[in-house]
């Protein structure tokens, strides 16, 4: 096939060489040899091939692209195949016409095979593709029609819809419906030939390859292909005109006189079945000779299936048996009818056509009219059989579950009879027989059992069988005289018996005691449709569903007739009157029936009170409401009354009031009757028959009649159902009788009530409904009743809610609550002026009072409350809404504003009371605002009176708890001074009470946020001003703000409610008061008060950024700065806060002042006053003179001799006040500034004063640990630890300037003699404050003491700490070899790393990291001093009071996280107890991985196998993959940084002084400890990492690849690039990008090289070793080395550098002489790094101590691993 072996050119159409042959044999020949071809029949499976006359030429005018996809379309593959023929359509449709009518020879044979394809998508896509096709070729294709025109009428009878659908459209864009036919008559005999093969000649396997189709997919093919041929046959023919018809019918003989197509009949495939019937209903129809012919195969085929039920073929069938009964005369000739036909007809209908009914039963009436006499004689017994069997399959299973089915039947029976009785209407004997039959033996008895069935009662049998009534009344000439008709006689007759055995039958039914209520009820069923069956016709006609066969009555699948007939208002006699018109029967007989039937029931009800009768007769009653009706029951009455009492004469005229109030009225008023709604439908049914003014006289009669209110309630209801009755009854609802029975049963509900929780029974809901319905129901804006009796009810209501406001548990109250809430949500939105009575105000108060109290205070439930809220803003949106309504005194918005103001203020409300009470003023203001507008004066005065005075103000503001003042005191924004300072005082906690200042804020805050909220684009110009103190409410709001700010949003209550502001939308509520206005209240309140409003004021001019925006105003606040002196304490805190926004002429004209205050002390009162202003100025970076400065410090300093107690020294500071430590710390800052700014001003004795001050104040704070609750003196204690601070700092990194200024030994002293009298005392305080103060969380702790004394000893020396004074601590039973100090500071600070205070774990962590690096060198030699025989590896504990903390810590942290899996991240509530454990945890591995890192190669080891012991490593590992986040990403990183950081490349700031970002604190610290593990001890995180199940390794691997390895293999590699440790006879090199270290090892004539390759996962996957060139070295022993190397790099907790070392010695012990272990075959063992000393007796070999204990373990001998001699 033109060489197997060449490589075919990419690209190359060429046809292979057997295309070519062909072509040759065609140029020679002439002719194309018969094997090449294209074959238009199914069969054909060949590949696209184009073989005809110029093969390669015609093949080249198909474009290139229409080639690949035509190949594609023969590929084996369903989706290649697919995507060809979609790809196929697109480009028929977008290339021209003339590029796609060159695939046109070639798509005929590949349109035959594909439109029959396997895949139903294929053959969709095929059917769309050839329309585009059509579309784009249009007459072209003429030439191709007859090679495609088989293939395409089979694919339009396609059994997938969708393609078939696509194959019509295609066949309807080629050909017009004009055409159609023509075009088909030109193809018709190809189309034939494609049907007729596929029907006579092909098999399954014929059509599909049995090589490549599964037997199961053939089937399936040739079954469609069947089905579709028979439809195609049919289809041809519908579609040909009848000259082509019979054209074809010689053709069609063919196929009709085959035995193979008759034996489609009865083929196992119902589809098939189903089209070969469907064919021969159209041969009986377009070829009726031709079925003639075959009548004698025919008849039989049709006539003997009817029992063939399958959905798909049963419908065909059918149709085919009328066709056949209807084209072949003489079909019964061909069948026996009486053993063939009919038993299978009564056998289907016996079972109700297998649930086939829809199908079946409407072809029977049609069947019935075409059977001749001799199938039917005897008439009557096959009458009688056939509606027997019909009415027995209403009793099927499948008719008696579906309404559907059954209606088909019942309909189908009625049509038959109804068909039955027309044909037979002569006076013949054997007529009346079959009459008698089909009303005595089928119509009734099918009615009687419709009695007890709701399925036909509820069907359309009733309205069928009334209609054929209606029909034979009109037949017997009962509705119009002019009818002529023969049979009269004949229908009357039928009339009379069809009556006479109703009425037998239901007397039978009626006349018994225990009556069945079902029948009963189908019963009056059947007479009210009877009566009107026009309106139950509607219902039925509305309810049709749209089925295939139509009839007059279609199913109902609900219950229709009896929810209409029963439940439904009676219609107006009127109404009947004009239904009689439309059909009712009109026959004497039907009232007859009625009467005898009432006369039962009443007979019944009077003697045995049967209650089922009762409720009969009120059925009967509700649909034959007439005069004679009533008169027959009132005769009947009569003649029972023995005593013959004389009746009005009213009642005597009008029979329906005499049976009203001789019966009804007395079955009402009996005791115990339950059910009283078919007695209230007799009573309006009575009332038909009455006028206006008796109807008003019997209901009030009726309603004085002291009966149940239930029974009330429903004759109102049923009042009110339509409007006739309505207006019938209007003058009773509005009358004097009603309006006062309600009116009384109003006040006895109120008392029920109020009394017991028995107002929840059934009498009382029914009487709650009573007046709701009385009061809501309205007509034409009318009420129902009258009106007068509607405000007393109101009255009265309203009175008993005002009531039962003042109860304290509402609980057995709710019922009447939320009936009078729907009482007056109704009266509200309905009654116009309605509010204008003061009674309604005072209802509305009471509801709006209810509605702004917490649920625990009202004990309301969450729908009553919402029901309330509803009421409320009905009756405010009803109140303002008329013009003439003012804001009065006594009125409902006054009396609302003065409740809230007294809530606010006196009451106590906790956040959710306040939240409650300002949604409900909240929902007043805006329901206000949508009625009339924001500028309402309404609104103005409600706001006004909302507002406390000045005097409440000052009080509530006065009364804020003065915890405040630390927090700003403690960071130095404020100077402040306190009269009664005691430790009570600032231990209080606030209580769950909020303040009434901070109460009153939200509420005011929340209604002007409503009033005057205008966007904040808006000029201040057009800001409202219509709530002239709005600036006041504004002030005091940030006045509360900054007081939850300041107590730092603790305890939670505070936090909850600054959140509710928050979402109150109130923190930009002063953006709605001019800037100016609310700087000038803000100012004016500072200086006249000072304290928390100078925050106010400094705290608003910093966010609004005031300093640059409004300058000038600024300056004008206070004019000068000589108006700030003498500084008074409010004058004091407002001038520190302008002082940084003060102009540079200003804050010099201040420091001018207080240095004159300072210099003449004697003669000023206010020293502090004036050092303090000088210290604001100078933290304002105020330019001062030198001069000023020495005479400042020469002033200080003369104090420090007349006025020693001002400086404290030595003082009880627990006896000081605030004003005296106020000076001292004024004095402090000034020298610590002066040591900042100006310490070459100092001389000798000024810095001896100094310092010795500084060390005094230290003393004396160590003294008053005990005083440290007292703000002020923790305020002294932070400034003279920052003063030490900046002393360290200056001493640390003093510039060489300043150095020569300064005195020469005052170096030498501040570090011989000032240093140890400083940490002397420093460093007991920590434990001194935690001992005195052993709560954390007590709000006089000191935390801000911890924080600056941490600071100050973040500078100890390490001198210091070895050698410090700290008492001695010692535990028992410790194994320690430390010295004692550095064990005593150890046991003492160790523990405080889980005391629950940040700043002092911080601390400890600093002080400890400067000892750990010292402790290695303690243990010297290590685990020497033990024993050496046959134990395991040595181990050695790190610190022990370190690893005791660790142990603790580990505990807690199980505990903490044990709910977390490895990889989730642990949220931590920072600064929580939780948070402290881990941070103590955290830090501790810190310290511990200091200490390690710190120890030299052989300890680590030791201390490496006893973390390995403890199992506190992998307990740490678990733990920090809980700790770490997800995405370690830092948040601070710039725009502009081109790497990402990460918490692994960033280091971790540890300051005792800042938390900004302490929530990301814990996850960092993870991340930093986890780095250090990886990079100190990764031998023993591979090892953890190696023994974690799959779950966890991968999700260690994969945090480890991301964010660790990179950073830890960049690291080493750089190490090794920067390290300076210098090797003999051995060189490293490192590769960073290809992560490899490269090792050259070089003595004598060996040379040895070593690449060392990180893994990615490093340091989690081992190290690899990979040999480079070796020279002079035996292949063992290299294998050896390269062994040992790559043991060491695994096992060694340690860097590559590290384990070289090792490697490297290893290495020249070997050539020193010293042999390996047998066992490790290393000279130095891989994790202790000991020497081979155990040696055997025999063998003398030499191991290592760790190797043997394993061999022996693991061997279990003790047995030399040589000689096998027993090792001793």
């Amino acid at each position: 096939m033109g060489g197997k072996n060449k490589q075919r050119t990419k690209g190359n159409v060429r046809p292979s060489s057997s295309g070519r042959a062909a072509e040759v044999l065609t140029r020679e020949g002439g002719v194309i040899p018969g094997f090449v071809g294209f074959d238009t029949t199914v069969t054909s499976e060949l590949s696209y091939v184009p073989a005809v006359h110029g093969a390669e030429e015609i093949d080249n005018l198909v474009d290139a692209d229409f080639r690949l996809v035509l190949r594609k379309l023969s590929k084996r593959d369903v989706v290649t195949r697919l995507k060809a023929v979609q790809d196929f359509g697109s480009m028929c449709q977008e290339r021209d016409a003339e590029e796609v009518k060159g695939v046109l020879p070639y798509w005929p044979r590949i349109y035959c095979k594909i439109s029959v394809d396997h895949d139903r998508r294929i053959r969709e896509a095929t059917q769309q593709a050839f329309e585009q096709l059509v579309l784009k070729v249009r007459r072209s294709l003429a030439p191709f029609l007859k090679s495609l025109m088989g293939h395409w009428i089979l694919s339009q009878c396609d059994t997938y819809t969708p393609a078939a659908s696509a194959a019509c459209q295609a066949f309807q864009a080629a050909f017009s419906p004009a055409k159609q036919p023509e075009a088909l008559s030109f193809c018709k005999d190809e189309i034939l030939n494609v049907l007729q093969d596929i029907l006579l000649k092909e098999t399954a396997d014929t059509l599909s390859d049995p090589q490549s189709v599964t037997q199961e997919e053939r089937e399936a093919k040739y079954v469609r292909m069947l089905t579709s041929s028979l439809l195609g046959v049919k289809r041809l023919l519908s579609l040909l005109l009848q000259d082509d018809r019979a054209a074809l019918e010689q053709r069609l003989a063919q196929l009709v006189t085959s035995a193979k197509f008759w034996k489609y009949s009865k083929h196992k495939t119902p589809q098939v079945r189903g089209a070969f019937f469907e064919m021969v209903c159209a041969l009986c129809e377009f070829t009726p000779g031709l079925v003639q012919a075959e009548a004698a195969r025919l008849c039989p085929t049709v006539l003997l299936s009817i029992d063939d039920t399958d959905p798909v073929v049963l419908p065909p069938v059918w149709e085919a048996v009328l066709h056949v009964v209807a084209t072949i005369p003489d079909c019964w000739t061909h069948v026996n009818a009486k053993k063939g036909f009919l038993p299978k007809l009564w056998a289907l209908l016996k079972e109700g056509g297998k649930g086939m009914a829809k199908a079946l039963h409407p072809n029977l009436m049609p069947l019935l009219s075409k059977l001749p006499q001799e199938v039917t004689d005897p008439t009557l017994d096959f009458y009688t059989t056939f509606f027997a069997s019909f009415i027995q399959g209403l009793s099927s299973e499948r008719a008696a579950m579906s309404p559907s089915e059954s209606a088909v039947i019942v309909t189908s029976v009625v049509e038959c009879l109804r068909y039955c009785i027309l044909c037979n209407t002569e006076e013949e004997e054997d007529q009346k027989k079959l009459h008698t039959m089909l009303i005595s033996q089928q119509l009734l008895p099918l009615l009687e059992t419709a009695l007890g069935n709701p399925l036909l009662q509820n069907g359309p049998l009733f309205l069928l069988v009334t209609e054929m009534l209606v029909h034979w009344e009109k037949k017997a000439g009962l509705h119009s005289e002019d009818e002529t008709n023969d049979s009269k006689g004949v229908f009357q007759s039928l009339l009379a018996d069809f009556w006479e055995g109703l009425g037998l039958l239901f007397v039978r039914y009626v006349d018994n005691e225990e009556a069945d209520p079902q029948a009963l009820e189908g019963i009056a069923t059947l007479l009210q449709v009877m009566r009107s069956p026009e309106r139950v016709k509607g219902k039925h006609v509305q309810k049709k569903k749209s089925v295939r066969i139509s009839f007059k009555a279609e199913d109902s699948e609900k219950t229709g007739v009896e929810g209409d007939g029963v439940e439904k208002p009676v219609q107006m006699v009127s109404e009947l009157v004009n239904e009689k018109a439309f059909g009712s029967p009109q026959t004497q007989h039907f009232e007859d029936v009625v009467c005898q039937l009432a006369q039962l029931c009443l007979v019944h009800v009077n003697e045995k009170k049967s209650e089922r009768h009762l409720v009969f007769l009120s059925l009967l009653l509700r649909s034959f409401h007439t005069p004679r009706v009533f008169s027959t029951l009132v005769e009947l009455d009569e003649k029972i009354m023995k005593d013959g009492e004389q009746q009005g004469e009213l009642n005597m005229r009008n029979p329906a009031i005499q049976f009203l109030l001789e019966q009804v009225v007395v079955w009402l008023a009996e005791k115990g009757r339950t059910d009283t709604e078919h007695l209230v439908e007799m009573v309006f049914s009575s009332l038909y028959c009455c006028s206006w003014q008796e109807t008003t006289r019997i209901l009030n009669h009726i309603a004085t009649m002291d009966l149940q209110w239930g029974i009330i309630l429903q004759i109102i209801q049923r009042a009110c159902a339509d409007p006739e009755t309505l207006k019938s009854c209007g003058d009773w609802l509005k009358g004097s009788v009603l309006g006062n029975q309600l009116l009384g049963l109003t006040e006895e509900l109120c008392k029920v009530g109020r009394g017991s929780p028995a107002s929840t029974s059934s009498t009382s809901t029914h009487s709650w409904t009573l007046i709701s319905l009385v009061l809501s129901q309205h007509h034409n804006n009318e009420p129902l009743i009258g009106e007068v009796y509607m405000e007393k009810i109101l009255e009265k209501l309203h009175a008993t809610l005002s009531e039962t406001k003042s109860l304290s548990d509402a609980g057995n109250m709710e019922p009447l609550i939320s009936f009078i809430c729907d009482v007056a949500s109704t009266f509200f939105s309905s009654v116009q002026d309605c509010l204008l009575l003061l009674s309604a105000e005072e209802l509305l108060l009471t509801v709006f009072e209810l509605t702004a109290q917490d649920q625990t205070h009202s004990h309301l439930s969450d729908s009553l409350l919402k029901k309330l809220r509803k009421v409320c803003v009905a009756g405010v949106r009803s109140l303002v809404q008329h013009s003439e309504y003012e804001f009065k005194e006594g009125g409902f918005l006054h009396s609302a504003a003065i409740w809230v103001t007294n809530q606010l203020l006196t009451a106590s409300l906790d956040i959710k009371s306040l939240q409650v009470l300002v949604l409900a003023v909240q929902s007043l203001v805006e329901t206000i605002i949508s009625v009339c507008n924001q500028e309402s004066p309404l609104l103005v005065q409600f706001f006004s009176q909302l507002m406390p005075s000045q005097p409440e103000w000052t009080r509530i503001r006065q009364a804020l708890p003065p915890q405040w003042v630390k927090s700003p005191l403690l960071s130095s924004r404020h100077r402040g001074v306190y009269e009664k300072s005691s430790m009570d005082i600032w231990k209080f906690r606030m209580s769950a009470r909020l303040p009434a200042h901070l109460c009153a804020c939200a509420l005011l805050g929340s209604v002007a946020r409503h009033v005057v909220f205008k966007p904040r684009d808006q000029k201040e110009a057009e800001c409202p001003s219509h709530l002239q103190n709005l600036k006041y409410t504004v002030s005091e709001l940030l006045y509360a703000l900054q007081w939850c700010k300041e107590v730092e949003y603790s305890p939670a209550v505070v936090s909850a409610y600054y959140s509710l502001l928050t979402d109150l939308g109130l923190s930009g509520l002063h953006s709605q008061v001019p800037v100016i206005d609310l700087l000038k209240m803000l100012y004016s309140r500072s200086v006249e008060d000072g304290g928390l409003w100078s925050l106010t004021l400094e705290n608003y001019i910093h966010s609004n950024d005031l300093a640059v925006a409004h300058g000038a105003a600024m300056r004008r606040l206070y004019g000068s700065a000589d108006s700030l002196f003498p500084v008074s304490q409010s004058k004091l805190s407002t001038l520190q806060v302008l002082c940084p926004t003060m102009t540079k002429e200003d804050r010099e004209t201040l420091v001018a002042l207080a240095t004159a205050g300072i210099v003449n002390w004697q003669e000023n009162d206010d020293v502090y006053g004036c050092l303090a202003v000088l210290l604001c100025c100078l933290k304002a970076n105020t330019q001062v003179e030198e001069e000023i400065v020495h005479a400042i410090l020469a002033t200080v300093m003369e104090w420090r001799n007349s006025k020693e107690d001002w400086f404290l020294f030595g003082s009880d500071l627990s006896k000081a006040t605030s004003e005296q430590l106020n000076l001292t710390v004024e004095m402090i800052r000034f020298l610590s500034w002066l040591v900042t700014h100006h310490p070459t001003v100092l001389g000798g004795n000024q810095w001896d004063f100094l310092l010795c001050s500084m060390l005094a104040w230290l003393e004396a704070a160590s003294e008053n640990v005990s005083s440290l609750w007292n703000p002020w003196v923790q305020l002294f204690v932070c400034e003279n630890a920052t003063l030490i601070v900046k002393l360290n700092q200056f001493f640390t990194s003093p510039s060489p300037e300043v150095l020569e200024k300064l005195p020469s030994e005052l170096a030498a002293e501040w570090t011989d003699f000032f240093l140890e009298g400083i940490y002397n005392l420093l460093l007991p305080l920590p434990i001194s404050i935690t001992d005195a103060f052993t709560e954390p969380d007590d709000p006089v702790f000191p935390l801000a003491v911890l924080q600056s004394v941490g600071v100050a000893l973040t500078y100890v020396p390490v001198q210091q700490l070895k050698q410090n004074s700290l008492p001695p601590r010692f535990i028992v039973d410790q194994n320690t070899n430390l010295p004692e100090p550095l064990q005593t500071l150890l046991n003492t600070f160790c523990p405080l790393l889980l005391f629950k205070a940040r700043p002092l774990q911080i601390t400890i962590y600093h002080l400890l990291e400067k000892v750990m690096p010292q402790l290695p060198e303690c243990d010297g030699e290590g685990d020497n001093n033990k024993s050496d025989d046959d134990r395991d590896e040595p181990c050695l504990s790190p610190p022990a009071s370190l690893m005791s903390i660790l142990s603790t810590c580990e505990e807690l942290c199980d505990s903490i996280l044990a709910g977390v899996q490895v990889g989730e991240f642990a949220v931590v509530q920072p600064l929580s107890v939780e948070y402290s454990c881990i941070l103590g945890y955290l830090l501790a591995w810190k310290l511990l991985l200091t200490f390690f890192k710190s120890s030299p190669s052989h300890l680590r080891a030791h201390y490496a196998q006893y973390l390995k012991r403890s199992c506190s490593l992998n307990k740490l590992l678990l733990h920090l993959f809980k700790l770490m986040p997800e995405s370690p990403i830092y948040l601070d990183q710039g725009t502009e940084s081109k790497e990402t950081k990460t918490f692994f490349t960033e280091s971790l700031p540890l300051s005792v002084d800042k938390s900004q970002s302490v929530e990301w604190e814990l996850p960092h610290l993870a991340c930093s400890v986890y780095y250090s593990t990886v990079q100190d001890l990764p031998a023993m995180v591979r090892l953890w990492w190696n023994s974690q199940e799959k779950r966890v390794s991968a999700a260690v691997e994969k945090f480890t690849i991301k964010y660790v390895s990179p950073v830890l293999s960049s690291q080493e590699i750089s190490s090794v690039h920067s390290s300076t440790q210098m090797f003999d006879s051995m060189t490293v090199k490192a590769r960073s990008a290809a992560r490899e270290v490269i090792a050259t090892y070089s003595v004598d004539d060996i040379f040895i090289e070593l690449v060392i390759q990180l893994p990615q996962n490093y340091p989690l996957g081992s190290i690899t070793v990979e040999s480079g060139r070796r020279v002079g070295v035996a292949v063992q022993q290299w294998r050896n080395w390269m062994l040992q190397l790559s043991t060491y790099l695994t096992h060694q907790n340690g860097s590559i550098m590290e384990g070289l070392a090792l490697w490297k010695n290893n290495v020249d012990k070997r050539f020193e002489g010293i042999e390996d272990c047998m066992i490790c075959f290393s000279v130095i063992h891989g994790s202790n790094y000991s020497l081979p000393k155990k040696g055997c007796r025999t063998c003398k070999k030499k191991f290592h101590s760790a190797c043997l204990y394993k061999w022996f373990t693991s061997s279990n001998k003790s047995t030399c691993p040589l000689c096998r001699e027993t090792f001793f």
